[in-house]
C-alpha cells in the first residue's frame, strides 16, 4: 500500500467513525416500515437539501467532472447547473403532490395517478438504474480511486466499502442515511474546497496570475460553458441546445422521478420543508463548477505533462499537490461521496422491493416484515452490485456511461411523470405502454450506440445523434405515444386525477405571494442567480 500512516489512520477514524454514527443515531428508533424508509417524516429543509446533494455526488463525479474539466473545460458544468433548474421543478411541480399524496415511493405516486400496472414497471426500472447506475459503477469508480491513489487492491476496497456502508444502512434506515449524508456533505466540500485553494495558489507558483494568463494556456474555450454546433467542443455532442433539450429529460427522471433522490423529500416533516430542501439541493449544485470542474481545467496548465488519460486528473491534482493529512483527509472526501451514493440507492431499493412488491402481494405483511425484507433486500442487492461492479473496466468514460445508460431509461418516465400532474386526459393504458415501450426503444438505442456490444456507435457516429439528443428525441416520440393512446382510450376518473394533476401548467405560479418567504419567490431568486451565472461563464 503507498500510503503514510498518518493518511490510513483519518481514512480508518472515518469508516469507523461513519458507521458507528450511522447506528448510534437510529439505536432508538422504534423500527416502523414508516421510520425505517422514511425517517418517520420527520427530516427539515436543510437536512433534505444536503442528503440530496451527497447522495447524488459520488466518487464518479469527483473523477468524471475532474476528468472532464481537462478534457472539455467549464461545459460540464451544465450538467450541475441544469440540475439545478430541474430541482426549481421538484419543488414547485412535483414535491406538493408527493407531500399531499403521503406516497412512500414514486411507483406508488404513478398508481394513485394511474393503475397498478405502471406502478410495477416503474419499481422495476428503478431497481435496475439504482442496481446498475448508482451502486455497481460507483463502486467501480471509487475503487479505481484507490488503487490509483495507494496502490489498494479493487476488489479489496470494493468490499470493504460495500461491507461499511451496508452495515449502518441495514441497521439504520433512510434516518441513518440521511444523518451519514449531512455529515459527508461538509466532508466533500471541505476537501473539494482546499484542492481548489491549492491548486489555485500553484498557478501562480506557475506565473499564471489572472484570468487571462490563465485563457492564454488552455485549450480554446476551454472556460466557456455554451458551444455552438461548429466548434470543437459542440462538434463532440456538447451543443448549447443539447444541454437546454437533452439535460431537462434526463434530470426530470433523476431528480423528480427517482426512488434514490426523491425518497428524502417523501420524507419531509412537511410540504414547505420538501420544496426548500429541493432548493437548498439547487443552492448546493451550482458549486461543483468551482470546486470539482475548475481543479480540472487547473490541472490542464499545470500537469498536462504527467496525465496520459482524462481519468487520471484528479489522482495526478492529489498526488501532486495534497501533502501527507490533507491526503487522507480527501480520501475521506472520496469514500464520503461514494458511501452517501450507495446508501442512497440500497434504501430504496429496500423501499421499492418492501412497499410496491411485498406489501400488495399481501397487504396484511406487518411493519416488522417489512422492515426485515427490507433489510434481507440491500444485503442481495449489494452483493449482487458487487459482482456487477467488477465489469466497469468495460466502460471507456465512466461519468458519460452513466448518462448514456440515463438517456435509454429516462425519456418515458419523464414523459409519463409530466403528462401525468399536467394532462388530464392522460390514461393508465397511456402510461402503461409509454413506459414499456420506451424502454425497450431506449434499451435497443443504447445497445446499438455501445460499441463493445454493437461494434459501432451507429446512432452517435452513424447518424450523428449524440446521446443528449437521443434522450430529447426518444422523449418527444414518449409524449407522442402517450397522447394518442390516451385519446384513443376511455377517460380517467375525474375523482383520480383531482388529487394528482395541476388544473394547468401556470396553475404551479398562481395564487397571492406570502412576501419573501413564498417557495416562488425563492425558486424565482435562484432561478436568476443560474441566469446571472450563464450570461457571466456562457
Amino acid at each position: 500500500m503507498q500510503i503514510s500512516t498518518i493518511d490510513l489512520i483519518i481514512i480508518l477514524a472515518y469508516l469507523i467513525g461513519i458507521v458507528a454514527l450511522g447506528i448510534f443515531a437510529t439505536r432508538k428508533q422504534q423500527l416502523t416500515s414508516e421510520n425505517y424508509f422514511l425517517a418517520g417524516r420527520k427530516l427539515s429543509w436543510p437536512t433534505i437539501g444536503a442528503a440530496l446533494f451527497a447522495s447524488n455526488i459520488s466518487t464518479i463525479h469527483l473523477i468524471g467532472l475532474a476528468a472532464d474539466g481537462y478534457r472539455l473545460g467549464f461545459v460540464a458544468g451544465n450538467w450541475e447547473w441544469m440540475a439545478t433548474f430541474t430541482l426549481i421543478l421538484l419543488s414547485l411541480i412535483f414535491a406538493p403532490f408527493y407531500i399531499k399524496t403521503k406516497i412512500s415511493t414514486l411507483p406508488e405516486f404513478l398508481e394513485r395517478r394511474f393503475d397498478s400496472r405502471s406502478r410495477t414497471m416503474l419499481a422495476f426500472m428503478a431497481i435496475l438504474s439504482a442496481l446498475f447506475i448508482h451502486i455497481g459503477i460507483s463502486l467501480y469508480a471509487g475503487a479505481i480511486v484507490f488503487q490509483q491513489f495507494f496502490g489498494v487492491n479493487v476488489y479489496i476496497s470494493i468490499l470493504v466499502v460495500s461491507l461499511m456502508t451496508t452495515i449502518y444502512t441495514v441497521f439504520g434506515g433512510l434516518k441513518a442515511v440521511v444523518i451519514t449524508e449531512n455529515i459527508q456533505t461538509v466532508i466533500l466540500l471541505i476537501g473539494s474546497t482546499t484542492l481548489t485553494y491549492i491548486a489555485y495558489a500553484a498557478l501562480k507558483d506557475q506565473g499564471i496570475n489572472n484570468w487571462a494568463e490563465l485563457e492564454a494556456v488552455l485549450k480554446p474555450d476551454q472556460l466557456k460553458m455554451l458551444h455552438s454546433g461548429d466548434s470543437d467542443i459542440g462538434q463532440q455532442g456538447y451543443t448549447w441546445y443539447a444541454f437546454f433539450l437533452g439535460y431537462p429529460v434526463l434530470g426530470i427522471w433523476y431528480w423528480c422521478t427517482d426512488q434514490t433522490i426523491v425518497q428524502r423529500v417523501l420524507g419531509a416533516k412537511a410540504q414547505i420543508d420538501a420544496q426548500r430542501g429541493a432548493l437548498f439541493a439547487g443552492l448546493l449544485k451550482i458549486l461543483p463548477l468551482f470546486i470539482l470542474i475548475f481543479p480540472g481545467v487547473m490541472a490542464f496548465a499545470l500537469f498536462e505533462q504527467d496525465i496520459n488519460h482524462p481519468n487520471d486528473t484528479l489522482p495526478v491534482l492529489i498526488n501532486k499537490l495534497l501533502p501527507v493529512g490533507l491526503k487522507g483527509i480527501f480520501a475521506a472526501a472520496l469514500l464520503a461521496a461514494l458511501m452517501s451514493t450507495i446508501a442512497a440507492a440500497l434504501n430504496s431499493c429496500s423501499s421499492l422491493v418492501a412497499v410496491d412488491i411485498l406489501k400488495r402481494v399481501n397487504p396484511d405483511i406487518s411493519d416488522a416484515q417489512q422492515v426485515r425484507y427490507g433489510r434481507i433486500t440491500a444485503v442481495v442487492v449489494m452483493l449482487i452490485a458487487i459482482l456487477w461492479s467488477t465489469q466497469g473496466a468495460k466502460f471507456g468514460s465512466i461519468f458519460q456511461a452513466i448518462n448514456d445508460i440515463a438517456a435509454a431509461i429516462a425519456p418515458p418516465i419523464s414523459a409519463v411523470f409530466l403528462l401525468g400532474v399536467f394532462y388530464k386526459r392522460g390514461t393508465k393504458e397511456a402510461a402503461f405502454y409509454t413506459l414499456v415501450i420506451g424502454f425497450l426503444a431506449g434499451t435497443i438505442l443504447f445497445l446499438l450506440d455501445f460499441e463493445p456490444v454493437s461494434g459501432y456507435q451507429y446512432i452517435t457516429k452513424g447518424l450523428g445523434i449524440p446521446f443528449l439528443m437521443r434522450g430529447w428525441w426518444l422523449f418527444c416520440a414518449s409524449v407522442l405515444l402517450f397522447v394518442i393512446i390516451s385519446q384513443l382510450t376511455p377517460k380517467p376518473d375525474p375523482a383520480q386525477i383531482a388529487a394528482t394533476t395541476w388544473d394547468s401548467p401556470i396553475a404551479v405560479l398562481k395564487g397571492p405571494l406570502e412576501g419573501i418567504t413564498d417557495i416562488r419567490v425563492a425558486a424565482g431568486l435562484l432561478f436568476l442567480l443560474l441566469v446571472i451565472l450563464y450570461m457571466i461563464f456562457g
